[in-house]
């Protein structure tokens, strides 16, 4: 007879095992692909400016946060942009030869960044990617391989400087970002490293797709031994046969490009794991590293994390940063993926690494559709479901009695997610364990025990950009060339000391890109460089002024500035001019097609002017040399925006005393 006990019993076990599903990790049937890291990406572009301009002790906090092993991120791989002196998404990155006889290479911040993530990881992989060019390398052209000699000495300078004058070894580079690749120039540039005594150095191709660079290897053996990885950008989680008929290491080298939140954080997490169940790419780079660029600029807050406010010392650690922390903490480069990795039946995935010493990491993603869709490009639609999982430990594993646990878990709905949780020990009898899986969750099981959460004190509470503003170029930041704050959107904008002036403006600003780049974005005609809040609306900027260029030299101030970016040709706003033939315009956009005012003004080349414009209400008025000059322009432009300095070409120009009185 058959009891009501009986028939519980029976019914708990046919529902059990309807919805348990069995996935074996198993290391004797052999092993998958090496592991090569995660990383993220600063530059295309721009993307790292503020983060420099942040005082001690925020500043090495935020890098802890991203470098330091078994604290946070703990990223293994950072890409940074090779400077070409144009605009490559949210700004300009100065370039290491801005013209055919010049080199300095501590321009920029790309060497401070990189310094500061070896310091704290040692074991880090560096990688060199161009966006674009100095206009000598195109000769003119927008076209960096008519003169392939030319590039390859542009490129491999910039490697040899990096070891040179910051004692850094290049692991990787990369030929020309999301554009056409010449094989000719591949070629070139790994005979030219080989030559150059750099054999370590890899190279990376092509950071675009993964057709057609996948059939070119194929069909050319001398390709196919320059070339070390295949990168593609924003894959989607796959890949195509021939990249994978290759046999080359396949990498996702630019992805994510998504908003930083909890939603940004579970794609970042099905991205993670997914990129190799699917497309066997061993490594992934984050677009970009931290948001640390002005958030009305393009795909604001699509870092990692957040610091975009060095006047505050306010930043953000975001979700993103504890996903990574999942795998990076737990896996090193060189780990090896096991065979069995895959989806799991009610959706997700799981994938699982080894060291080959009898080290286990298990990492496990229950993604849902509908809050993890990335940016660029949107992944598939799944349905995930609640489930229960049974792991079956085999091989080298069968013996193991626990794993470390670490739990993430998104709740979407009332924004209490739980980040990086270390629970208890998960034990192991005869080999098996089991889990419920619950939609939007992250586990780690491990046997590493050295992962952390690590912490520092909360930063200083978010403020806005100060209404009084003031800077006389006087006093240099010591790792880069521009001066706090200001953002080039085109054109590079350097600290200069000025031998010929012995009076008070001997240290001044200087725009000193005199011919178009080798462009990747749209710049602009004229250069930019803006600064502040873009909710600005009324206030007056001043700013001394000199005009290098004679006869065609013209300069400007803004404010109200509301694009910059790859829009940046299109700003809009309220642009003062001077020029060097005596005449002065005002108009309301950055071509300076749409005019609010011109006439006479007697400024010229060679003399320091001093410019003020006043913004109050729908009415802009300005003045020369502390004189009104013009009066009650009627406004066309936005409501709102940024203040500028700029010069109407490519052209030498200085600026000094800058002051902003916002209301």
């Amino acid at each position: 007879m058959i009891t009501l006990f009986s028939r519980i019993a029976w019914v708990l076990s046919y529902v059990w095992c309807c919805y348990t599903e069995s996935y074996v990790l198993d290391d004797k049937i052999g092993l998958g692909r090496q592991f090569d890291g995660i990383g993220g990406l600063s530059g295309g572009g721009a993307t790292s400016r503020l983060l420099v301009n942040y005082a001690e002790p925020y500043r090495s906090q935020i890098l802890d946060y991203l470098f330091k092993p078994n604290f946070g991120a703990s990223l293994q791989i950072l890409k940074v942009e090779i400077g070409g002196d144009a605009q490559t998404t949210d700004g300009t990155e100065p370039s290491h030869m801005h013209y055919e006889n010049d080199e300095n290479y501590f321009r920029g911040y790309e060497w401070w960044l990189m310094k500061e993530a070896k310091q704290r990881n040692p074991n880090i992989t560096l990688i060199g990617l161009p966006w674009a060019f100095p206009g000598w390398v195109g000769h003119g052209k927008n076209w960096p391989y008519d003169f392939p000699d030319i590039t390859v000495y542009y490129v491999v300078s910039w490697i040899i400087g990096a070891k040179q004058y910051h004692d850094l070894d290049i692991d990787y580079i990369g030929i020309w970002n999301e554009r056409k690749f010449d094989s000719t120039y591949i070629k070139l540039l790994r005979y030219t490293l080989d030559k150059s005594g750099l054999e370590r150095v890899k190279i990376i191709a092509s950071d675009n797709l993964w057709q057609p660079i996948s059939v070119f290897i194929l069909l050319d053996p001398e390709l196919r031994n320059a070339v070390e990885v295949i990168g593609a950008h924003y894959p989607g989680t796959n890949t195509v046969a021939d990249a994978l008929k290759t046999e080359k290491k396949l990498w996702s080298s630019e992805d994510y490009s998504t908003y930083n939140n909890d939603v940004g954080g579970g794609c970042w997490a099905r991205i993670l794991n997914q990129n190799y169940v699917n497309g066997r790419m061993t490594a992934t780079i984050s677009w970009n590293l931290i948001a640390s660029y002005y958030e009305q600029l393009s795909f604001g807050r699509n870092g990692l994390m957040t610091a975009e406010e060095p006047w505050s010392g306010n930043y953000v650690v975001e979700s993103p940063i504890w996903i990574a922390a999942h795998t990076t903490q737990f896996c090193k480069p060189g780990w090896t993926y096991l065979q069995t990795v895959g989806h799991l039946s009610h959706g997700g995935s799981y994938v699982a690494l080894t060291d080959g010493k009898g080290n286990l990491t298990v990492v496990i993603e229950t993604m849902m559709h509908d809050h993890s869709i990335c940016v660029r490009p949107p992944l598939p639609h799944f349905n995930v479901s609640s489930q229960n999982a049974t792991f079956q430990l085999k091989g080298s594993f069968g013996s193991l009695s626990e794993l470390q646990v670490w739990q993430s878990k998104f709740d979407f709905k009332t924004k209490n997610s739980i980040l990086f949780k270390q629970l208890s020990p998960l034990k192991i009898s005869d080999g098996t364990f089991n889990l419920n899986l619950e939609p939007d969750e992250v586990y780690t099981l491990t046997t590493i025990t050295t992962g952390q959460k690590g912490s520092h004190p909360a930063p200083p509470d978010s403020t806005p950009f100060p209404k009084t503003y003031k800077d006389d170029f006087n006093v240099r930041n010591p790792h880069f060339t521009e001066a706090p704050d200001f953002a080039d959107q085109t054109g590079v904008f350097e600290y200069f000391i000025n031998l010929t002036d012995p009076g008070p403006h001997v240290f001044t600003l200087r725009q000193v890109v005199t011919q178009r780049p080798v462009t990747w974005a749209s710049d602009a005609d004229q250069t930019i460089s803006i600064i502040g809040d873009h909710s600005w609306q009324n206030l007056t900027v001043t700013c001394d002024i000199y005009i290098e260029t004679e006869k065609i030299g013209g300069v400007f101030i803004a404010a109200r500035v509301d694009k910059g970016g790859e829009s940046v040709r299109n700003a809009k706003g309220v642009f003062y001019w001077v020029y060097a033939n005596g005449t002065y315009k005002v108009t309301s956009d950055i071509s300076g097609q749409i005019v609010l005012a011109e006439g006479l003004s007697g400024t010229r080349a060679g003399v320091w002017h001093t410019l003020t414009l006043t913004i109050k209400g729908q009415y802009a008025s300005g003045m020369l040399d502390g004189y009104p000059l013009w009066k009650n322009a009627v406004i066309l432009g936005p409501p709102h925006g940024w203040a500028a300095i700029g010069t109407q070409s490519f052209e030498l120009a200085q600026f000094d005393n800058f002051v902003i009185e916002a209301e």
